[in-house]
């Protein structure tokens, strides 16, 4: 079976709207291990990619994981990178800003997270948190910042940090970083039974909040604030990836498979190693030998 994500892929936001975008392909479950064994396929080969691109360490690849509440981002993180070296991986969860955050510029916080080249960054929620919650609820107007910044209409304000995190990400490409955006498409019907299930299942309890509700009423803000998100910063060398996630496990076979090509297209090397240092490996292994 061959799995691909390109028709989810994004690399121009022009004319994108998220309501033409799935969030299930509604496949018979009797097919979901045939998915689990891609996925299984998948890990292996990110394995041995990440190894390689460790020891290269020439290039690193930030994944940006978003989402609505309930949508997955915890199990496709716990699923899809079971199989890699913890080592060379970094993840990284953003919630509400620190004093010390708000203090800053916006990307403070998120360019400190950055991974050293050879390693992966794993962003759960990331700079877009930024433009979501805080534009659904014009936190911009609260800002302790100059006129100049917050006497903008939300609408300009928001206009500008698209831009700026366009030219960041664009900075991070150049700066030898591959930049992968998924957010996770889930229905509102799904989410709610995500909800239901949070709640009438003791262990699951501590998952979910009363404030998950609250948001849960400006669904549809979200989706037009992701939508706009998406539209003003998708591009060839940061790319969106919007993919169904009503069914997990589709969900989690399609992240491996947009991984494992990233990893693919790096096409990491281990360092070569010239004739002067292989002689000494050889003199190494002998004294080794006669010990």
């Amino acid at each position: 079976m061959k799995v691909s994500a390109k028709k989810y892929k994004v690399t121009d936001g022009k004319g994108f709207k998220l309501e033409d975008m799935p969030t299930s392909e509604k496949i018979d479950k009797k097919e979901k291990d045939e998915y689990l064994e891609v996925m299984q396929k998948n890990q292996e080969k990110m394995a041995a990619l990440q190894d390689r691109l460790y020891a290269d360490g020439s290039e690193g690849l930030v994944i940006v994981l978003q989402a609505m509440d309930a949508a997955g981002k915890d199990g496709t993180i716990k699923h899809v990178m079971s199989g890699v070296n913890p080592q060379g991986v970094d993840v990284h969860s953003f919630k509400q800003p620190s004093k010390a955050d708000l203090a800053h510029g916006f990307l403070w916080r998120v360019e400190e997270c950055i991974p050293e080249r050879g390693k992966i960054g794993l962003f759960n929620r990331s700079w877009y948190e930024d433009c979501l919650v805080t534009k659904v609820r014009e936190m911009n107007k609260t800002y302790h910042m100059p006129k100049r910044c917050t006497g903008k209409s939300t609408k300009e304000f928001y206009e500008d940090r698209y831009e700026d995190i366009a030219n960041y990400e664009k900075y991070l490409y150049r700066a030898g970083y591959r930049i992968v955006k998924i957010f996770l498409h889930v229905s509102k019907e799904e989410q709610k039974e995500r909800f239901l299930e949070r709640i009438d299942r003791p262990e699951k309890n501590w998952k979910f909040s009363s404030s998950d509700v609250a948001e849960r009423k400006l669904w549809d803000e979200y989706q037009k604030a992701y939508e706009d998100a998406i539209r003003k910063t998708a591009a060839p060398h940061a790319p969106w990836y919007v993919l169904p996630a009503d069914q997990k496990w589709f969900t989690r076979c399609l992240v491996s498979e947009i991984l494992v090509d990233v990893l693919e297209d790096i096409d990491p090397q281990y360092p070569t190693v010239s004739e002067e240092a292989k002689a000494q490996l050889a003199t190494s292994r002998e004294e080794l030998m006669n010990e």
